[in-house]
C-alpha cells in the first residue's frame, strides 16, 4: 500500500518532523496549520498544503502534533473534522502530548468508523525534531504499531510500543515528569555550587560522567550557565504537561508530590513572564529567590 501522509500541526516540532518526513522519501506529504509561513516553509522543502478535509479525505495516514488535547479533539472529531473524511482502514497517528484519557476517548469515536489509532508523543525537544533523533512511545494495537513503525522512524531514532492505546501518552507523563523533576534538582545544584564559591561549569564537567549526568544535564546545564533562556521547550507546554500528569495520577490515584511540586515552580515562572521561555528557566526561579545568576 503507498502511503498517503496527512500532517496537521507545523510548530516548533512538527515542522522540523515535516521536513524529515520529506528527506526520508515521504514526498506525497500534505500539510495543514494555522501559521501560513510555517505552512510555506514546510511547502518550499517539498509538501503540499491542503485542507483538513481534503487530508482526510486523500490521506490513508493522518499525523498530528498539537499543542493538548481539546486541540487534537477538536481538528478530528468536531462538525468538519477530518475524522468524518477518513475512510475505514485508514490510521490516525497522533504524535502530540496529551491526556491517555483523551487518547482512549478519540480511539474509540474512530474504531466505530474503522480507523486505526497510535498515540505517539515524542520526546527529545526542537533539537532532536531537527537531527530526526526523537524518541517516539507509542500506544496501540501490535499490528498497526508495525506496519506503520516506519514512518515514525523516518523522525525518531527510538520507536518503542508501550501497550495499547493511551500507553504512548501514559508514558510521555511519567518521561516529562522525570525531565522536570531533573532540571529543577540542577538548578538547585547549580545554584548551590555558586554560592558556595565553585565554578557551575566546573561542578558540571566534574559530575557529568558520573551517576547524576543525563541528557537533561548535558542539555540544560550549558543553558542554565549562558543564561540562555531561548525555548527548546517552553515553561508553558510543560505546565500543560505536568496538568496531565497530575489529573492522570488523579484519575488513577497515582501519588506524585514531586510533580506537584516542580509545578508550582513552573506556574511561578508563567505567571512572571517566563511562560515561553525553555524550561531551563527554572534556575530564574532560584535567581529571583537567592539574587544569584549561575555562572555570571
Amino acid at each position: 500500500m503507498v502511503m498517503k501522509i496527512g500532517l496537521i500541526g507545523l510548530g516548533i516540532m512538527g515542522k522540523p518532523m515535516a521536513k524529515n518526513l520529506l528527506k526520508a522519501g515521504y514526498t506525497d506529504l500534505m500539510v495543514n496549520d494555522r501559521n501560513i509561513s510555517n505552512v510555506d516553509e514546510v511547502v518550499a522543502a517539498g509538501a503540499r498544503y491542503a485542507s483538513q478535509q481534503e487530508i482526510g479525505e486523500m490521506c490513508n495516514v493522518v499525523l498530528t502534533m498539537l499543542p493538548n488535547s481539546p486541540q487534537v479533539k477538536e481538528v478530528m472529531l468536531a462538525q468538519g473534522g477530518v475524522a468524518e473524511y477518513m475512510k475505514p482502514g485508514s490510521v490516525f497517528i497522533d504524535m502530540s502530548s496529551i491526556n491517555p484519557v483523551a487518547s482512549k476517548e478519540i480511539a474509540a469515536v474512530l474504531e466505530e468508523k474503522g480507523i486505526e489509532m497510535l498515540d505517539a508523543p515524542v520526546s527529545g525537544g526542537e533539537p532532536k525534531a531537527v537531527d530526526g533523533t526523537l524518541s517516539f512511545m507509542v500506544g496501540g494495537k501490535r499490528d498497526v504499531f508495525e506496519k506503520y513503525k516506519v514512518i515514525l522512524s523516518a523522525m525518531g531514532s527510538s520507536v518503542v510500543r508501550c501497550g495499547e492505546v493511551g500507553a504512548g501518552n501514559t508514558t510521555k507523563l511519567a518521561n516529562q515528569i522525570i525531565v522536570a523533576c531533573n532540571i529543577q534538582a540542577l538548578a538547585e545544584a547549580l545554584t548551590l555550587a555558586q554560592k558556595a564559591g565553585v565554578d557551575p561549569q566546573l561542578v558540571f564537567e566534574a559530575i557529568r560522567g558520573g551517576l547524576a549526568g543525563s541528557t537533561v544535564m548535558n542539555a540544560k546545564a550549558p543553558m542554565m550557565i549562558a543564561g540562555n533562556d531561548s525555548p527548546g521547550f517552553k515553561v508553558d507546554l510543560h505546565i500543560k504537561d505536568l496538568n496531565n500528569a497530575l489529573d492522570c495520577a488523579h484519575t488513577v490515584g497515582a501519588l506524585v508530590p514531586m510533580t506537584a511540586s516542580v509545578q508550582e515552580v513552573l506556574q511561578w515562572l508563567h505567571n512572571h513572564e517566563g511562560g515561553q521561555k525553555d524550561h531551563s528557566a527554572i534556575a530564574q526561579y532560584y535567581e529571583q529567590l537567592t539574587d544569584i545568576k549561575i555562572g555570571r
